[in-house]
């Protein structure tokens, strides 16, 4: 029976929810409070520039093929997908590692950084692989309503092959002894929001769907994947609008009946909530919240961010697309992120150059550059404190590549950090990942998908199941959207 669904963020989870609600035949209209779709995936103009906000890495190429895949059409239909090689470069103190796209000169690299890794590379992602498959294909499809959805013949026979009880740097360093190596090997759960040791060895799926399924760039910007993934959810009859900040969610009779929009009300029969989760709670009287303020304050959280959106008038040699500047990654520095609520001593940072990918994202003869500082979520980040940062990084770029004066060379610059994250997403203490990866923040023990109290009402995006990142957004929308279909046998159980 079609209802009439509300969608409360236009973010890719909102997105993902709202083409596949649409496709089960409901009535969805999806209420955004920016004037464009993508939430942290958006992209803006200035300058001649076209800056990609968010999400730059475009990995697990599969789950997003899947999506489309799902409404009869391909990623090609909609933009030119592109192998980076080198994937990405990590530049340390004494030199740098350039990963390649083909696997065999990735295993000759790490063989001829220390011997015997080539071997033990093929061990660490043959079990990768399975993490990947059992992981991506079973685990993350789950709402996590109970630990028995995870009872399953598949597995149950893999359970014991997924090292979720050990410590992913641990389960490196049993393969590989070379700083570099364990280091490149650790960088893909860096944003998973605590220390590796502290990581789920699980997450060495990572490792395989970025090393070995490829690093990729969708010719025009990340933002390509949102501009598709909008028209999917059009073509099937979805309804967006835009400047659109939902005020209150309307609770009568124990159910959702509708939203306040801009200050006029509107009725439907469930809402999905896009939008972040502590502040899509505080549109609901206390008494309908699952959980209280105490909860979010023991809650891990992934880092947030300080972003510099760089325009520079001459082309910068010496930079691949994807830059991580790792040189203290060795020293412990790693643990400034997550442990202490204070801006970090010694900064890893990645630089994103997508100019050398794409000339379309810069004027001729310029160059595009997207600078990101993992930080604690929840720290002041007054101007003064940003553009201190921007210097360190900058020096440590001339230093890399053997330019000077590159502050003189910028003929555009914007900053993007905790507080913007806050005033643009409602993100709780303007964290940028949402909640950390650990064992004890997986999947039933997440934020709960749907509202126990209230039986209309679904959340999704990264702080609920599965988690953050982009391929986990896209499935996160699915499993709300495949909720709607037990409103009905929901709300009659509530009612008795």
């Amino acid at each position: 029976m079609q209802s009439k669904i509300a969608i409360i963020g236009a973010g890719i989870s909102g997105l993902s929810a709202a083409a596949y609600a649409a496709k089960a035949g409901h009535e969805v209209h999806v209420f955004e409070k920016n004037g464009e779709p993508g939430g942290r995936a958006r992209q803006f103009e200035a300058a001649g520039y076209t800056f990609d906000m968010g999400p730059s890495w475009y990995w697990m190429p599969d789950i997003i093929e899947a999506f489309f895949r799902d409404f009869d059409c391909s990623v090609a239909d909609f933009y030119e997908l592109v192998p980076l090689d080198p994937q990405f470069a990590m530049i340390f103190a004494d030199g740098q590692l350039s990963v390649p796209k083909e696997y065999g000169e990735l295993r000759s690299l790490f063989e001829n950084t220390e011997s015997g890794a080539g071997r033990r590379l093929d061990a660490f992602m043959k079990s990768a692989r399975n993490k990947y498959e059992v992981g991506m294909g079973e685990f993350v499809q789950k709402p996590c309503h109970s630990w028995w959805e995870f009872v399953s013949p598949k597995i149950a026979l893999s359970s014991l092959k997924l090292d979720l009880f050990t410590g992913f740097r641990k389960y490196v360093s049993k393969f590989f002894k070379n700083p570099r190596l364990a280091a490149l090997m650790e960088f893909p759960v860096i944003f998973l929001g605590a220390p590796p040791a502290e990581i789920p060895a699980l997450y060495s799926l990572m490792n395989y769907g970025g090393l070995v399924l490829g690093t990729w760039y969708p010719m025009g910007g990340f933002y390509q994947l949102v501009t598709a993934m909008q028209a999917v959810a059009r073509r099937e009859g979805a309804r967006f609008y835009f400047n659109s900040p939902v005020e209150r969610i309307i609770v009568e009779n124990e159910s959702v009946n509708g939203l306040v929009v801009n200050g006029e009300r509107h009725t439907f029969d469930a809402v999905i909530a896009s939008s972040d989760y502590h502040h899509t709670e505080t549109l609901l009287d206390a008494a309908y919240r699952n959980y209280d303020d105490a909860y979010w304050h023991t809650r891990t959280f992934a880092p947030s961010s300080l972003i510099y959106y760089l325009g520079f008038r001459e082309k910068l040699p010496g930079l691949r697309h994807h830059n991580l500047f790792f040189e203290h990654a060795l020293d412990g520095h790693i643990a400034d992120i997550y442990k202490e609520k204070r801006w970090p001593r010694e900064p890893l940072f990645y630089a994103c150059c997508p100019s050398q990918t794409d000339p379309s994202v810069a004027p001729p003869g310029h160059e595009n550059l997207f600078l990101l500082m993992p930080l604690a979520p929840g720290l002041n980040d007054e101007e003064p404190l940003r553009e201190r940062y921007l210097a360190q990084m900058l020096a440590r770029l001339e230093k890399h590549t053997g330019i000077t004066g590159l502050y003189d060379k910028i003929d555009y610059r914007r900053s993007y950090c905790v507080r913007d994250f806050v005033a643009d997403y409602n993100a709780f203490q303007g964290n940028a990942y949402g909640l950390a990866n650990t064992l004890s923040q997986t999947a039933v023990r997440k934020p709960a998908i749907r509202n126990r109290k209230l039986c209309n009402l679904f959340y999704t995006g990264q702080l609920t199941v599965p988690g953050p990142g982009v391929p986990p957004s896209v499935i996160s929308g699915k499993i709300a959207a495949n909720e709607i279909n037990q409103i009905k046998s929901r709300c009659y159980e509530s009612a008795i």
